[in-house]
């Protein structure tokens, strides 16, 4: 099979951070940016984060006020830098460019198209696509109020807001070869927080094969890595819809090179079709 995209990858917030510094981790990006290529969609945190470490080196405290206020707002901060950081660190003679999404673009058919044809014309453009959710500009309220509504109707209803969903989202509209998600932990681990327990192949010759695999390490999935994040059972859950369309997911850890991860030279979790 012939695939216009190679790759979606996506990369959670703490991978991009070192916690002991209050810094960015440009050794991520550095590593990151020397394997981007056109053909691949890279969904990245970490804007809310970054924002709130550069306000807080600029004026020496955090913000106080409402929670999703002060969200927004380190995410309107954090944005610029995240992508002058991916710009850096990109091979130059590739573009990159920043598309915003929310989940209003996922659950309408005509936004949705024009979101495909963007992403597919960056391959063809030579510029790599970096996407994140728009939460300098979501309200919490409106979007429960628009979801409520779409799941009373019976309409398909994609949240977005885990970055997780948004590149299994992507990969499934692309039709991607491969799904990467990069975290902060080896992959899938059978007991919580034992990598000695690796789960490092979740595969079949059939999806009732995998579901009933996927469907015992979800038993055994808790907790998550920060607030706000869905954690490995959920990622599960979204791995199985992408393999549904013939995807590769791949969840491993942020260290390893991209194409270690995807040849299977270092340990992660890999989940598809044989």
């Amino acid at each position: 099979m012939s695939y216009k995209i190679e790759l979606v990858g996506k990369i959670g917030s703490m991978a991009l951070i070192r916690p002991e510094d209050q810094d960015m981790d440009y050794n991520i990006f550095s590593r990151l940016g020397a394997e981007l290529r056109p053909g691949m969609i890279w969904v990245t945190s970490g804007a809310t984060e970054i924002g709130r470490l550069d306000y807080l080196k600029r004026t020496g405290c955090e913000l106080c006020g409402d929670p999703e206020q002060d969200k927004a707002d380190y995410s309107a901060q954090g944005q610029a830098i995240l992508m002058q950081t991916y710009r850096q660190f990109v091979h130059p003679e590739y573009g990159i460019r920043q598309i915003l999404v929310e989940h209003t673009h996922f659950n309408d058919p005509e936004k949705r198209e024009h979101i495909r044809t963007l992403l597919e014309r960056a391959a063809r453009q030579k510029t790599i696509p970096i996407v994140n959710y728009n939460d300098p500009v979501s309200d919490e309220e409106n979007r429960k109020m628009e979801l409520a509504a779409r799941r009373r109707e019976g309409a398909e209803v994609h949240e977005c807001v885990d970055n997780d969903e948004t590149a299994a989202v992507i990969a499934n509209l692309v039709h991607a070869k491969t799904l990467l998600l990069m975290t902060s932990t080896e992959g899938i681990y059978q007991e919580p927080g034992n990598p000695e327990t690796l789960v490092r192949d979740v595969v079949g010759r059939d999806m009732e094969s995998v579901e009933k695999q996927v469907r015992a390490l979800q038993e055994n999935c808790i907790g998550a890595s920060r607030a706000g994040a869905n954690g490995a059972r959920a990622k599960l859950e979204y791995a199985l819809g992408c393999v549904r369309n013939g995807t590769t997911v791949i969840i491993g850890h942020a260290r390893h090179r991209i194409s270690d991860l995807v040849d299977g030279k270092v340990p992660c979790t890999r989940i598809g079709l044989i």
